[in-house]
């Protein structure tokens, strides 16, 4: 058998790639070979390249982009979100309660002599005779001290404990205690004079408001001693919770609380020479 002169192939290899060191196109090339016998088309051997496609097992295949379908598990919570939420809540009612505690121990125990918490003890019972100077304390004068508690209390907690749920819990409750002087102050404050969006939180209920707050600077000053939401208020004073810790107290201690006493010329709210005078109704 022999090769048809016209039908050659090519002495070198079907691929050929330059000498230049420039990139050029592979050449790909279709060689046919008979015989000196003509046969019929068909019986051409026909060499054709074929390009075989292969997947890249490094490049990841990318889906087609749409929207994720109503039950796609990327949009259903896990119990790890419901977690972050909840404690985060647990953390601003536990601040409100502990605000309400720390409060009510100042307001009805102890007096300046009292280590470490006399001089909280006698700023408070000055706070009810003079309850509009909160408003005039700069914001850092106002916080500095709980800021001080805080950062003692929880630097050590963040050190121990590695869980984000538990991280999540003491975050939001040591701010909003920290805070708490803050939204108390502002509970003294005319909404004409306070932040628009200090204004909204407190008659959405977030924070404290000065209608609710006004009520523990009334007699017989026993109640609405919470200064962080106020969300705790009303179950502890319908059910008399703190008054029976109070009988509590007094039963196993002798210690009288201030709130049986008629209040004396320290809870007497004085004027505000400086300012016109406002009722809150």
């Amino acid at each position: 058998m022999s090769i048809l002169h016209q039908h050659r192939c090519p002495s070198r290899s079907l691929t050929h790639v330059p000498a230049s060191p420039r990139q050029s196109p592979v050449a790909l090339l279709t060689c046919s070979a008979t015989t000196t016998k003509p046969r019929s088309s068909r019986d051409q051997l026909v060499i054709e390249p074929r390009l075989e496609t292969k997947l890249d097992p490094i490049t990841p295949v990318i889906p087609t982009a749409g929207p994720p379908l109503p039950n796609d598990p990327s949009l259903q919570s896990t119990w790890s979100h419901r977690a972050w939420v909840a404690s985060g809540y647990a953390g601003y009612i536990l601040a409100d309660l502990l605000s309400r505690v720390y409060h009510w121990g100042i307001d009805n125990y102890g007096d300046s002599s009292t280590p470490v918490f006399g001089s909280q003890i006698e700023g408070f019972q000055g706070h009810h005779k003079w309850p509009w100077t909160i408003t005039r304390r700069q914001f850092a004068n106002n916080l500095h001290a709980l800021a001080r508690s805080i950062t003692f209390t929880v630097l050590p907690i963040d050190i121990l404990c590695n869980d984000p749920v538990i991280q999540g819990f003491v975050t939001m409750c040591a701010g909003c205690i920290m805070f708490s002087q803050q939204f108390h102050a502002w509970s003294h404050g005319t909404k004409s004079k306070l932040p628009p969006f200090v204004v909204a939180l407190q008659d959405a209920g977030v924070l404290v408001s000065r209608t609710q707050h006004s009520a523990h600077h009334r007699p017989p000053y026993n109640g609405n001693y919470c200064i962080v939401s106020g969300v705790c208020n009303e179950f502890l004073d319908k059910n008399k919770v703190f008054e029976a810790l109070e009988m509590i107290i007094f039963f196993k201690l002798g210690v009288r609380p201030r709130s049986w006493s008629e209040p004396g010329t320290e809870w007497i709210e004085e004027t505000d020479e400086t300012q016109p005078q406002v009722t809150v109704y």
